[in-house]
This record gives C-alpha cells, structure tokens and sequence, in this order.
C-alpha cells in the first residue's frame, strides 16, 4: 500500500442539499414500475413522471417556483397509458418530449408564462376558467409497443432516440414526425441508451445481458456485441464525454452491483471492474466532465463518486442520506453556478418531495477557477437534423463558465464518416426533405458560432381546458379517392383504394391496418390485395367502432381528470374547515 495521498483537485468535493424552503414538496411521483429515471431536468424546468389516473401525465416544475406544490396543479397530457421517461432538448430549455407505455411520445413546448396562473387567487383561477393542462404540439407514434427511454442527440437539434419495446430503437426527426434510423439486432427488453460525444455511436444495454455499440448513420445491426454483466437485473451506461470510454452499471451472478470501464473501440473485455455492494437497487451512473462519474442507486440513500484517470476509477467519496432516492438526474454543466465552484448539481426524488444537490470543491480564491471548470457544451445546436441523417458529424459548440463566450474552434463539422468495417450496410435514405428553419434559439449566454446551424422551430403550445367537455363524435369513413391521414401524420389506404387492387383478397382485419411509410403527405400503394364486397363493409363498420372506442376514451380520460379536480378542490376546504374549528 503506497504511503502517499494521490493528488486530486476532487478530493475533497462533497454534497451540499438544499434547505427544505429551496426543495419542491407535494410531488405526486409515479408508481409505476418501469426502470427509469421517474425525473430529468435543466437550467429552466424540471419534468416527474406523476401519479394520475385516466392515462399517463407528468408536471413540468420551474427551478425558481420552489416550495410546496398546490394540490391541484397543471399536468402534461395526452396519453392513454403511464408515462415511462422524460427528455429535455439541449437546445431549448422549453421543449420536453415524453415516453409512454401507449407507444407513442409527446412534443410539448412550455411557454414562459404557463405557470403565471398559480400566482392568482382561487376566485381569479375560477373566472378565467381554472387550472388547464398543457397538450402535446405534436405525437409521435412509436408503434404498438410501449417507448421505454428517449435521449436527444447531442449536437443536432430535433434528433432523438426512442428504444421502443419491439426491441428497436429509432432516430426520429421531430420536425418532421418521422424515424429515419433504427437500430436493430436486440433480443430482449432495451435497458438503456447513451450517445457519444458527436452522437455518431450510440451504446445500449439489455436484457440479453449484451453490450451493443451502434453506428447512428448506418442504423441496422450492432457494430459490436459483447457479453455485459452477468445479472438478470438492470444495466445501465453512460458515455464518458469526449473520451473513448464507456462505463456501465449492473449485477454480477451473485447479484452483486457491479461497475465496468470499457474501450468503446474494442470491447473484448472491460478495462476495469469494480464491486460496489450488494443491494438490489439499480445503479444509475452520471458522468461529469471533470472527468467524474456519479453513482445513484435507487433505494440507496447515497451518491458516490469516482474520477478516471489513465483507465484507473479512484474512489473520491460519497454524498451521505437518510432518504432513499427513487430517481435522480444532474443538469447540464453549462447550468451550473460556477461562482460557488459548483461543478455538478443533481435533482433526487424521494417519496414527495425532489430535492436540489450541489456538489462544491472547497476553494478559498474567489475568482474563476479554470481548471476545475472545462468547457462546457452549449446551448446551441452544431448541425440541423437533415445535415446529421445526411451523414455529417460534429462535436458540440462549447462555452467558457466564466464568461459564457464560446470555444473557438469547437463545433466544426466535417463530411460523411464512412461506417467501421463491421457495421452493416445502410438502407437508401427516405428522409423527406426538411423545411426552412427557423432563426436559432437563443442561448443564456452569448456564443461565437463557428458554422451556421439552425434550430428548427414547433408550433407554437396548445393546451387543453383541465375540465374539459366530451370529444365530438369524428367523422364517417373518408372518401375512397385520396389516402386518408392517421392521427400522426401518417397515410392510411382508404378501404374503397385498396378494393381496387387486383391482387387475391386479404382479411378485413390487415385491411384496417396503417401502413408504414416515411413521408405523411406522399401516396401509399396496398401491397395487400382487396377485402371482397362484404369485407369492405366490415371494414368501415370497424373504423366507426374504433373511432367510436377512441371517442369514448378520450371522453372517459376527461371525466376521470374532471373527478381528480373535484376531489382535490374537497380536500382543500376540508383543510381549511379543520384549520378554522382548531383555530
């Protein structure tokens, strides 16, 4: 054993929680049981997958609206099942998409002054037709099969990855509603996703216990397959920054928390392993470009965390708690208040309540400590979504702490990357072309762009009235001359059009079913062949009933939100009845 300290500018870092005052109180959380998360958030707001009744919702918190939350308070809607995972996009603040186990994702666009109305009397609240919900700006159907993690691409803006439970994940343009990529070879459940630093490779864990490396341009099979860790119970991994590291968490037979380095360009076998401890819960690993990995475990009232050097994992020390977390999350570094030498702050849900963590390295200098604070990503996209499905890469745009200018150099895109020897060949591309952007959104700090990138803009928000009155009735069948679109975008052969095929007679049931396609506006030709006379009133009878199902769901979702308000509203008057009687 060396008789001398190794030298570390982290050494002594350790956790600051914030007072109760500063925390977020009356948080409904989830209970459902998908591995995620349950929270994720950035410099402006904070999304929590909620526990509600009636299809699946979760609440936007501002960072800056602190305290107890109101009993009744504005969800995000519009799915019909639990919502699984939450992603912010690192290029505006405001837009969060989120995952549900109904196979589709929601885009929804928070405005500024959203959350306004819970500064006003109840009478007021009452007069301009009380609390609203706020309803996706667009849908993205994921297919029938529940979406279980979304992550936004790091360096192009409007790009996501979406790992869906027909054991596949695709790279959708959100501007477009459509998937360009997928990435397929899995065997069982996705456990989780991470991009690398130019989002050029992308690494997943599974069921399976496999460790796949995936070339995002390319899509199709693994670019490298490996045996992961050897538990049945969940994997997780996450990118080391800009290095050509990657680092998971799992089990080891034995059940043992495990955590392994791994060299992303050969991944033979991992460079380091490491037994953290015996617990059931899930190791949820965060890496920091301080070059630090944070370790939460769910269940586990700690966060540990250990800095890599020269392929070495050097234990520094642990945030201590009584409270067992059920979810956390760290914000981008460019959030970060770097005038307390703050280099990472994490968000921890506990039973109801999330609470702000700061993580300080003790500096007595009061001016700007560079080497404890590197570059951080901005808040500026370096390619659009059509220049990365067309195979340009690029590091992301950085911005000095200090000063929030940016990085010279950082952001510089270069051409086609032809995929590693291994991967298999692309499919011709399908993507449609992709509007005029928008200006670029603006960033909390002033950048120095080195290439022109553009961020696309989305509608602007809708929200829908919490007590909302019955959906009308929709209409007849569509005319058999044109395809018809889905609720997504999407074309649909209209029943009359594919009786015109002269191919031999399907089922009623595959007639009914929505093709896919990859552009919403462009024809589909049935490669089935036409449903018999009678089969075609058997068709339409069944899309009336399944409009009318869909009807009377959204219906029932209403009245169910409508019966939640209520109950809230009794529960406050009891309240204050109780507090009246003691007083």
């Amino acid at each position: 054993m060396s008789r001398f300290v190794r030298p570390s500018k982290y050494r002594h870092v350790f956790g600051s929680v914030a007072k109760k005052e500063a925390c977020y109180d009356n948080v409904k959380v989830s209970n459902n049981a998908w591995d995620t998360n349950m929270i994720a958030a950035n410099g402006k707001y904070i999304s929590v997958n909620w526990n509600v009744s009636g299809g699946g919702a979760f609440a936007v918190l501002p960072v800056a609206r602190t305290g107890k939350l109101p009993d009744i308070y504005p969800l995000c809607r519009g799915h019909s099942a639990a919502v699984l995972d939450t992603a912010f996009s690192p290029f505006d603040d405001s837009l969060v998409v989120s995952a549900s186990d109904d196979g589709t994702m929601g885009v929804f666009q928070i405005a500024d002054d959203a959350f306004d109305i819970l500064d006003l009397s109840e009478k007021e609240k009452e007069r301009i037709g009380g609390l609203q919900d706020f309803s996706p700006v667009r849908k993205l159907a994921g297919g029938g099969r529940k979406i279980g993690q979304v992550v936004f691409h790091p360096t192009a803006s409007n790009v996501l990855a979406a790992a869906s439970g027909d054991h596949v994940i695709k790279l959708w343009d959100v501007e477009a509603a459509q998937p360009r990529v997928t990435l397929s070879g899995f065997a069982d459940t996705i456990q989780d996703i991470s991009f690398d630093w130019t989002g050029s490779t992308l690494v997943a864990t599974c069921r399976d216990r496999k460790l796949r490396t995936f070339d995002t341009r390319q899509g199709g099979e693994a670019v490298q397959v490996v045996d992961g860790h050897g538990g049945i119970k969940g994997s997780r991994a996450a990118w080391c920054g800009s290095l050509d590291r990657i680092i998971t968490t799992g089990f080891s037979k034995m059940s043992d928390r495990q955590m392994f380095l791994w060299d992303s360009k050969n991944l033979s076998a991992p460079l380091k392993s490491i037994v953290l401890d015996s617990s059931s819960g899930v190791v949820m690993p965060f890496w920091s470009d301080n070059n630090i990995v944070f370790l939460a475990g769910k269940g586990d009232g700690n966060i540990r965390y250990y800095e890599l050097e020269s392929d070495e994992l050097h234990f520094l020390t642990e945030y201590k708690s009584s409270e067992p977390q059920r979810g956390a999350c760290f914000v981008p570094r460019r959030c970060l208040n770097a005038e307390e030498n703050e280099i990472a702050r994490a968000y921890k849900v506990t039973g109801n309540q999330v609470q702000p963590i700061s993580f300080l390295v003790p500096r007595r200098a009061e001016s700007f400590q560079s080497d404890i604070f590197p570059p951080a990503p901005a808040g500026e996209p370096a390619l659009s979504a059509a220049d990365f499905f067309n195979g340009k890469t690029s590091g992301p745009k950085l911005i000095s702490l200090e000063d929030g200018r940016g990085v010279a150099g950082s952001g510089a895109s270069t051409g086609s990357v032809p995929a590693a020897k291994s991967a298999p060949t692309p499919a011709p591309a399908t993507a449609a072309p992709v509007s005029s952007p928008s200006a670029g959104l603006p960033v909390t700090s002033p950048i120095t762009p080195s290439t022109p990138a553009q961020q696309t803009s989305l509608p602007a928000p809708t929200r829908t009235a919490t007590i909302s009155a019955p959906a009308p009735e929709p209409a007849a069948a569509p005319r058999a001359a044109s395809p018809t679109k889905n609720l997504y975008g999407g074309a649909r052969a209209t029943p009359a059009a594919a009786a015109a095929a002269s191919t031999p007679a399907a089922s009623p049931a595959a007639a009914t079913a929505p093709s896919r396609i990859s552009r919403p506006a462009s024809p589909v030709k049935s490669s089935s062949a036409a449903p018999a006379p009678n089969g075609s009133a058997q068709v339409d009878e069944l899309t009336a009933e399944l409009a009318k199902l869909k009807s009377q769901l959204v219906e029932r979702d209403a009245y169910i939100r409508k019966l939640e308000v209520e109950n809230e509203k009794l529960k406050v008057n009891q309240e204050r009845v109780r507090a009246a009687l003691m007083s």
